[in-house]
């Protein structure tokens, strides 16, 4: 897992800092949101349509991983309310063939597909998507991606206060707090612009 993370962490990394510094160095802050189909062009087909079906792989995967708590939360404050109703609690089993056996739940299957309906109408809906999901991304990589993790690891390796190591970690800990605060006020920023010319269902963020 360690090994994981530092391969997925250093390539997403490597990836952002690209597109982020080369883009800005080409473009300023002229640089259109998405670089691929932001000037107009949509040739050639075949590299649009691969970086799409890359973004939705990644979607899909990073959508259920962040809604596992949320679905959990909600069908364990269901079953503990309602212990009697079959509903919520029976498990009914299912052959899948050249899969498996499975065990569906009717509550759980209605529960999730709502829940991925509304939330995919929300997003729709949302005006200034990249601006918001940056104001987000901005809000939870300091505390859960620096912070935390920097703080246990003092606390788990016993690193002796004010060290040579103990004052590194507290600088990127404070250079990643500044970039946070910076991009949280860009993305503030960007969503009071394209406030401005808003249509539901129609403007293209």
């Amino acid at each position: 897992m360690k090994k994981a993370s530092v391969i997925g962490v250093s390539i997403t990394s490597v990836f952002y800092l690209l597109c982020g510094g080369l883009g800005y160095a080409a473009f300023g802050d002229l640089g259109p949101a998405n670089f691929l189909t932001g000037f107009g062009f949509y040739e050639p087909y075949w590299l649009v349509n691969i970086a799409n079906i890359c973004i939705v792989v990644h979607l899909i995967g990073a959508y259920q991983l962040f809604s596992q708590p949320v679905y959990q939360l909600v069908e364990d404050c269901c079953k503990n309310r309602w212990p009697e109703s079959n509903f919520i609690v029976e498990e009914h089993q299912t052959v899948i063939p050249f899969v498996g056996n499975f065990n569906i739940n009717f509550f759980r299957c209605i529960w999730r597909t709502v829940y991925v309906i509304f939330t995919t109408v929300i997003a729709m809906l949302f005006p200034v998507f990249n601006s918001v999901l940056g104001l987000i991304g901005a809000a939870s990589f300091w505390p859960l991606t620096v912070y935390f993790p920097i703080e246990m690891y003092i606390s788990q390796a016993k690193i002796r206060s004010f060290s040579l190591k103990w004052f590194g970690l507290k600088t990127l800990s404070w250079v990643c707090f500044i970039v946070t605060i910076v991009a949280a006020v860009a993305s503030i920023r960007g969503i009071i612009i394209n406030l401005g010319h808003y249509k539901p269902f129609k403007s293209v963020s």
